[in-house]
């Protein structure tokens, strides 16, 4: 790489905490000599988390696509689960790899989270539980979808990996439906290195996720379950503690720079910023952005900015149906996606954290001016889109 060259912004550069602080902790867990195995760290840290989150249970894992997995086993979960396809890959395949059918339905445009409208007319006698996502950080309609849940007695649970320190009419996420799913993966905002956690206030499904998670054990030499090791390491469950110790100085760098972004964006054109909803609580992790087509070529725009050490993504394109093995095995599901696939080709996702600086985002934003095509009498109806997605997409899909 050219000296010259700026250094590289990423979508989910690491943050850490207090070094020392975590440093003090590895040099404890080194002259323990316990490293793994439901560990003192991890319990401080599954206690911390509950805590945080006004849950009853909290369930270190090694990671959040086992934890899902886990969630789902001690569901008992069978033949199909209704989720978006607009989400992490890992979504549907942790579902798909307990041997459960994923069944995508489409998204609200305007929220980017599953529709319950659209998710209600794919439930049959195969559908065992609805699974939401609260995508960007931003919660569902927890509501709705447990109304309907409810309605066709099955289980609702979240895949919450974006939303750990977010809030629904003033509750945080972590005790809807059944359970919820968390990842500490070292691109979230507050990591954990690798992991994740389930969190529940129902104490039967808590003590078998924990059976679980760990090989089926429920005696020192008795197995009572098909488990896994789903354990979290101490090394990590210590790195969780630091990071949630300094939450707080995360969630307000964060939110600083989602309104820096907002302030050097306000003059682009057929640019639309994802909004957080300003009387709960976010974390600001995600900075998402629509782009018009008449005003960008999406694509072409991220190649740019890659081209300049900025590491754009184009979360979640081209979404889960997309890909295998549902691609193959459900050839058709595009059909009934419209929103999924009209969104997902407009999606960038931008750098943030700790290592993204006001001259970054600077930066960045002039870059994508430079991208902007010159107006077009098509931009009209563009904009709208952005400004009425909803409206729009009424009228495009009749």
């Amino acid at each position: 790489m050219n000296s010259q060259s700026p250094s590289p912004l990423h979508v989910g550069r690491p943050n850490i905490g207090n070094r020392e602080a975590f440093l003090e902790r590895v040099n404890e867990m080194l002259d323990s000599k316990w490293f793994s195995n439901d560990g003192p760290f991890v319990r401080e840290f599954e206690a911390a988390v509950a805590t945080f989150l006004g849950v009853k249970h909290c369930i270190a894992v090694c990671n959040a696509t086992i934890g899902l997995g886990i969630a789902a086993q001690a569901l008992k979960l069978t033949g199909e689960v209704i989720l978006p396809s607009y989400t992490f890959i890992a979504s549907a395949h942790a579902l798909q790899l307990q041997g459960i059918t994923p069944i995508f339905a489409d998204i609200d445009p305007c929220t980017h989270n599953l529709d319950p409208a659209k998710l209600e007319k794919l439930i049959t006698r195969k559908t065992s539980a609805i699974l939401g996502v609260h995508l960007w950080g931003r919660p569902c309609n927890v509501e709705e979808i447990a109304t309907i849940a409810a309605r066709h007695n099955i289980p609702a649970m979240y895949d919450a990996a974006h939303a750990f320190g977010c809030s629904y009419r003033g509750t945080r996420v972590g005790g809807n439906g059944a359970c919820e799913v968390f990842s500490f993966h070292a691109t979230k905002f507050l990591n954990s290195f690798e992991g994740g956690a389930i969190t529940t206030n129902d104490d039967a499904l808590a003590d078998r996720m924990r059976l679980l998670r760990n090989f089926g054990f429920s005696g020192l030499d008795t197995v009572t379950a098909l488990g896994t090791n789903a354990k979290m390491p101490e090394v990590c469950a210590a790195m969780g503690i630091t990071s949630l110790e300094a939450i707080s100085d995360l969630i307000e760098i964060n939110k600083q720079n989602y309104h820096a972004y907002d302030t050097a964006m306000s003059s682009l054109h057929g640019c639309s910023l994802v909004e957080y909803d300003k009387t709960q609580d976010n974390n600001y992790q995600y900075i998402v952005a629509e782009l018009c087509p008449s005003y960008f070529d999406r694509d072409k725009t991220i190649a740019k900015l890659h081209s300049k050490n900025i590491y754009a993504r184009k979360y979640f394109w081209p979404g889960c149906h997309r890909m295998e093995p549902y691609k193959s095995t459900c050839p058709d599901a595009a059909q009934r996606l419209s929103h999924t696939e009209l969104i997902s080709e407009r999606v960038i996702v931008l750098p943030t954290g700790q290592a993204t600086t006001n001259a970054d985002i600077d930066r960045v934003c002039q870059i994508l001016k430079s991208c902007q095509r010159r107006t077009t009498l098509s931009q009209q109806t563009d904009t709208a889109q952005l400004q009425h997605p909803q409206t729009t997409l009424a009228k495009r899909d009749t």
